[in-house]
């Protein structure tokens, strides 16, 4: 009797932990139905809202739910803390993971990569509020959905070239998409866009002061059966009432020839030589933050946005699903991640080290299907 007890009460035990657990990973993103809309809640302020496996687990079904609710008129997802919208996916996580030989890695991309085609067919008005930094799987959750909103504060990127990566969760079709050549500029650089020219750039659709912000919220929430125009025409009266750095010109404006013509080229040895013969000072420096980044990374980027450029989202989702476990079985990525993200030290030791050192069959093996465990919509 007293055995069975024991045993009772460490099941109590074991299931109050497991709801624990779960009570945590719940805390980490919010599902809520707000007035007429599904309002997801990023919920990781500490670590700038970073997007995990469980969030993306919770967020998946909730949003094919509301998408078939006729009671819900639109999606809104934004971030806590007021520093980030989402900063990317959890990467220490997956290369903690990798170390071990988890099978994490396989299913953060699958599912996430999911997560950011369900945003991208989504039936219902999709707004993301992409205040504060908003970068790699934070982009995944928003700019494939109809309408973004930047702010003063707001910070894009796409850095993951700086950690043996490369610019995912649907970069390769969003990036060629920009005007000119200016994905590739800023998916092979890294290059930190601000505030309004995050709108400029054309990953948002409508810019608000940030002090606003709640208030367009607030009125998005109280429209009664919106459509898409009801909705657009709300964003578009904040918008047009910001005056935070109208009169600025985007910041890439005087370098956007330069940027076009160095970034036309069909191969990464090109885009370099373009960029040295030009000599001037901007040049010089893409040159300089270039040469930092993973030479692996760098040709299967260029690769990826030249491919995704006559793709379809899903098509893409599914080529860079085979690259990011290409990625998970290489060098670059573990010591990408010591570098930036653990020692900090920002010396990653990179293998090949230049970009002599990798072939075209290195770059071709990285696009091979995966047969049976391919990523399938």
């Amino acid at each position: 009797m007293a055995r069975f007890s024991t045993f009772r009460r460490t099941n109590i035990i074991l299931q109050h932990l497991r709801m624990s657990k779960h009570t945590d990973a719940a805390g980490d993103v919010l599902l809520e139905r707000k007035g007429c809309a599904g309002v997801i809640t990023l919920n990781r302020p500490k670590f700038l809202n970073a997007l995990n496996l469980d969030m993306i687990r919770q967020i998946y079904p909730q949003l094919k739910r509301w998408e078939q609710d006729p009671e819900t008129f639109l999606i809104i997802i934004k971030g806590t803390g007021g520093k980030a919208f989402c900063a990317g996916g959890d990467v220490r996580a997956i290369a903690e993971a990798r170390k071990t030989k988890q099978k994490m890695p396989q299913d953060f991309f699958r599912e996430e990569y999911m997560l950011n085609s369900a945003i991208g067919s989504c039936q219902k008005p999709y707004v993301a509020l992409i205040h504060g930094i908003t970068m790699g799987g934070g982009v995944g959750l928003s700019v494939h959905g109809q309408f973004r909103v930047a702010t003063e504060k707001s910070l894009f990127a796409m850095p993951e070239t700086a950690i043996g990566l490369f610019p995912d969760v649907g970069g390769g079709y969003f990036l060629p998409r920009l005007q000119g050549k200016l994905g590739y500029f800023l998916a092979l650089t890294g290059f930190r866009l601000k505030g309004r020219d995050v709108y400029r750039a054309g990953i948002a659709t409508h810019f608000v002061d940030s002090e606003k912000l709640s208030m367009l919220e607030e009125d998005l929430l109280a429209l009664k059966s919106p459509s898409k125009e009801n909705i657009a025409d709300v964003l578009e009266s904040y918008h047009t009432e910001s005056k935070i750095d109208k009169d600025k010109s985007f910041v890439l404006e005087e370098h956007m020839d330069k940027i076009n013509s160095c970034f036309s080229a069909n191969t990464m040895e090109q885009i370099i030589e373009n960029l040295r013969q030009d000599g001037s000072s901007f040049a010089l420096e893409q040159l300089k933050v270039i040469n930092k980044m993973s030479p692996t990374s760098l040709k299967i980027t260029l690769r990826q946005l030249m491919e995704g450029s006559s793709k379809t989202l899903q098509e893409v989702l599914t080529m860079e699903y085979r690259l990011s476990q290409a990625c998970m079985g290489g060098h670059d990525f573990g010591e990408g991640v010591r570098a930036v993200l653990i020692d900090k030290d920002q010396s990653p030791k990179w293998k090949p080290a230049d970009l002599k050192g990798v072939t075209d069959e290195d770059v071709n093996n990285h696009f091979k299907s995966l047969g049976s465990s391919d990523l399938k919509f």
